[in-house]
């Protein structure tokens, strides 16, 4: 319609001048054709075509203003949604299915924030260089190239959906599971989740080994001296009475009664340190669990630790089966053992000292003093005492003996001590670390009996000495105050 307003304009415009023209040039012949008429009509025609001309072009124009308008609407919008997504980066990370046992956030599952375009000058935070027009990634308080957004532990680019964090470092989720998902000790396979979702593993309170709570049930067996679980990489070695050893507790262990002698020497000269010497050369025999357990059952004094009784103070007369000759250890089992018959005879208040064979030296000394405090208690007239006050004052002479053993390497000797491993070396590392476990055995024992009685005996000793305490003992039948 623009085009025919052009037209009715420049015909307005041309009538109007023509009629001028005409009216000026009016004679005789004006009713008859004239130039002027002529060159109105050539004037009308090309008033036409310039208003055709003209419309066209405007017509041109604005499509060419439409396409740039729709265009600008086009990058308006873009540049809309990029900053409502940018806005919605600021809503908190979506956390995974599963649990993470770490502290600090360690392992959640997040999303990336891809942009489809940049918005602006930003620094990728794995290059270092600038974000031009292009895709991106806003996670971790930063912006990336998405190839630049990479895993910690393969180093490949995440470009799945969801991904873990630990330490403020980005894992793929099987990456993070790889590294940081607890593994058990035992069957080495990942710990599983419990109904809840969560990781729930059982740990050992002094080795720290993380294990499956099945373990508890499915009959996996334990070291009888460190309680450390037998791993699937590693067997342990089967004793003839159902007990089975580490290798590395195996390694001191005393397996003979004679072999047991020099230690059971080394006691006697910390008892004599002590002031206190045992006067009366006691048998010591190192025996099996069943013999242990039947001179027990026959034994009418003394109060035993259960589930399983490793040492015994004998007073009544009866006849032992000892062992004369140490096991060979092959294929995972102790064989050929030899044992004896030992007849005890009864000449002052204790007949003999049994220890239970195959435990390291440590251990085995640690209830060798126990028991031989027992002896000591018994051979020089203390009354009846409390269950508490005479095991409590036993565990603190073996907690005594221990940290005399662990501190003669690093220190002036307080108290004599065998230092030497059975093989004639100093004690190695794990030999060391056995002892502290069996300390911590002692501190941490919860029984009423002997973990009470330990805390109360060494509560007085520290404060007031062994000697007074020991007097005080025998005088009063308690600890003191």
């Amino acid at each position: 319609m623009s085009w025919l307003k052009k037209i009715f304009k420049g015909s307005s415009h041309k009538i109007t001048e023509g009629h001028h023209q005409g009216h000026y040039g009016e004679g005789p012949n004006y009713n008859a054709p004239s130039t002027s008429r002529d060159a109105w009509l050539e004037y009308e025609n090309q008033d036409i075509d310039r208003a055709i001309a003209l419309s066209l072009s405007e017509e041109s124009q604005n499509q060419n203003n439409v396409i740039d308008n729709q265009h600008q609407l086009e990058e308006d919008e873009q540049l809309a949604r990029a900053i409502q997504e940018s806005l919605n980066v600021a809503s908190p990370p979506r956390r995974g299915n599963g649990h993470s046992p770490f502290p600090n956030g360690n392992g959640h599952i997040y999303q990336p924030v891809p942009f489809p375009y940049s918005t602006g000058y930003r620094i990728c935070a794995g290059c270092n260089m600038e974000i031009g027009h292009g895709r991106f990634l806003n996670c971790l308080n930063a912006v990336w190239h998405p190839e630049c957004f990479r895993c910690r532990a393969c180093g490949r680019p995440i470009a799945d959906y969801e991904f873990s964090v630990s330490g403020n470092y980005p894992f793929h989720r099987s990456c993070y599971k790889e590294h940081h998902h607890p593994k058990c000790d035992v069957c080495r396979h990942f710990i599983p989740t419990n109904p809840a979702g969560l990781i729930e593993y059982r740990a050992h309170p002094f080795w720290v080994q993380k294990y499956c709570p099945s373990h508890e049930h499915d009959g996996t067996p334990r070291c009888c001296s460190c309680e450390r679980m037998e791993s699937r990489e590693m067997q342990y070695v089967a004793l003839d009475d159902g007990r089975k050893l580490c290798l590395e507790c195996l390694d001191s262990a005393i397996m003979d009664t004679n072999q047991c002698q020099p230690l059971y020497h080394s006691i006697h000269k910390f008892y004599e340190f002590l002031n206190m010497k045992v006067a009366q050369q006691v048998p010591l025999l190192l025996v099996e669990r069943q013999a242990l357990n039947d001179a027990r059952e026959g034994e009418k004094n003394g109060h035993y630790h259960m589930p399983e009784t490793r040492g015994l103070c004998l007073s009544e007369e009866r006849t032992i089966s000892t062992i004369s000759r140490r096991p060979r250890i092959g294929g995972g089992r102790a064989t050929n053992m030899m044992t004896e018959p030992f007849k005890l005879t009864r000449s002052c208040e204790v007949t003999a000292i049994l220890i239970l064979y195959g435990l390291p030296r440590l251990l085995t000394g640690s209830i060798l003093a126990h028991e031989m405090m027992h002896a000591f208690l018994r051979l020089n007239g203390f009354r009846t005492l409390r269950q508490d006050v005479e095991e409590g004052i036993c565990q603190v002479v073996a907690h005594m003996w221990l940290e005399a053993e662990l501190n003669s390497e690093s220190s002036s000797h307080r108290a004599p001590s065998s230092s030497q491993g059975l093989k004639g070396g100093p004690k190695s590392q794990f030999e060391r670390r056995l002892g502290e476990f069996f300390m911590h055995q002692i501190e941490s024992d919860s029984s009423p009996v002997y973990g009470d009685g330990f805390r109360a005996g060494r509560q007085a000793v520290k404060k007031y000495g062994l000697r007074t305490t020991l007097d005080h003992i025998q005088l009063t039948g308690n600890f003191p105050c």
